[in-house]
């Protein structure tokens, strides 16, 4: 997932949440309480799927016959710094 991606579903779902919790108590404050709520909670989410993803990346390069890549990644291209 881009971050891009999450940021317009995280704002798509705080805005819900705080309209749907605002109507619900007709509390501004309660409202603003559970928007914090659920921003933490994704917050939360979005790392550990981060963590997830660079934990599988990790073991995939450790199980990998070939894990020390011969060529630097420098001289691809055939720019040298």
């Amino acid at each position: 997932m881009y971050f891009g991606q999450f940021l317009v579903g995280m704002s798509a779902t705080t805005i819900l949440v705080a309209v749907w919790t605002y109507i619900a108590t007709g509390s501004f404050w309660v409202a603003l309480a559970w928007t914090a709520v659920v921003l933490i909670v994704l917050q939360v989410g979005y790392f550990v799927l981060v963590l997830g993803l660079i934990h599988r990346r990790a073991q995939d390069a450790a199980m990998s016959p070939d894990a020390v890549n011969p060529v630097p990644p420098l001289h691809r291209d055939g720019v040298r710094f």
